[in-house]
């Protein structure tokens, strides 16, 4: 098995960039969910509810961060906070700071999604746990949803596809690292690996939403609701649907597309789903 491919989203639930290798942090990869849209109540603004959000592209040149949406002006944002402001934000369980960035940033956004909201960074001093029932004390994630890294096998897409009347690409699924030469689902069952130099702690399958269904081409929902329909026929468990494996990295390093990708530990009574 291999690394096929390395993915981030430097804005919570923008597009991603791809990266031929990263460095590996305890809160995942660098620049992964760094920024974060929230709203008046200080609640996360997703494309769950805005699905605009998930046409927005990102690119890092130099000490900026640049945005871009169709018919927008392109958007620049520095990496380092330019306010020493902060604010108390909502992200599904947890209350964490956050440091404000601009009001032009604000405006864009606001513009973007006709909503009111306010774009925050987390800088390194800001630290967020993983909860508890799946990490341990000191384990950190970023804006995610609630893990470091995101890992899906291509042949678990590859399985979903052969079902599906319109496949879907990966990015649908927003993975952090793609793993190629495995069996349909074999991640569900990993519980320690390491990928080039770098060892992780597979800690839960990723339960699967609404976003699976948004287009980021189009910022639009399948009308369909595929493939979460399609998923929810086969890989429903307790607790939710399941498509990949969440991971917290173990050891630090840097891991490359094309890295050797090897199991050390893998429990299937501990798989989430029954295959149907």
């Amino acid at each position: 098995m291999k690394l096929a491919s390395i993915h981030i989203y430097p804005v919570k639930s923008t597009r991603a960039i791809d990266l031929p290798a990263s460095e590996v942090l305890p809160r995942g990869l660098p620049g992964d969910r760094r920024w974060m849209l929230v709203d008046e109540q200080d609640r996360f603004v997703t494309a769950r509810q805005h699905p605009r959000l998930a046409m927005v592209e990102t690119a890092f040149d130099g000490d900026v961060l640049r945005v871009r949406a169709p018919e927008m002006p392109e958007l620049t944002l520095p990496l380092q906070p330019t306010s020493p402001r902060r604010r108390r934000v909502r992200i599904w369980n947890d209350t964490v700071e956050a440091v404000l960035t601009t009001p032009v940033a604000d405006a864009w956004f606001s513009q973007w999604l006709n909503k009111t909201v306010q774009l925050v960074q987390m800088t390194d001093d800001i630290h967020r746990q993983v909860a508890l029932d799946y990490g341990q004390p000191g384990d950190e994630v970023s804006f995610a949803d609630g893990f470091p890294l995101l890992l899906i096998g291509e042949g678990s897409l590859a399985d979903l596809n052969s079902r599906l009347a319109s496949p879907v690409p990966m990015h649908r699924f927003r993975p952090n690292v793609v793993v190629t030469g495995a069996e349909p689902y074999a991640e569900d069952t990993w519980v320690r690996l390491r990928i080039g130099e770098v060892e992780f702690e597979g800690v839960k399958n990723s339960s699967r939403c609404v976003f699976t269904t948004i287009d980021p081409d189009t910022g639009s929902k399948s009308p369909d609701g595929e493939p979460l329909r399609t998923l929810q026929s086969y890989r429903l468990g307790e607790g939710g649907i399941y498509f990949g494996q969440n991971l917290i990295p173990r050891s630090g390093g840097t891991i490359r597309v094309g890295d050797v990708v090897e199991i050390l530990e893998s429990q299937p009574e501990l798989a989430r789903v029954r295959q149907g």
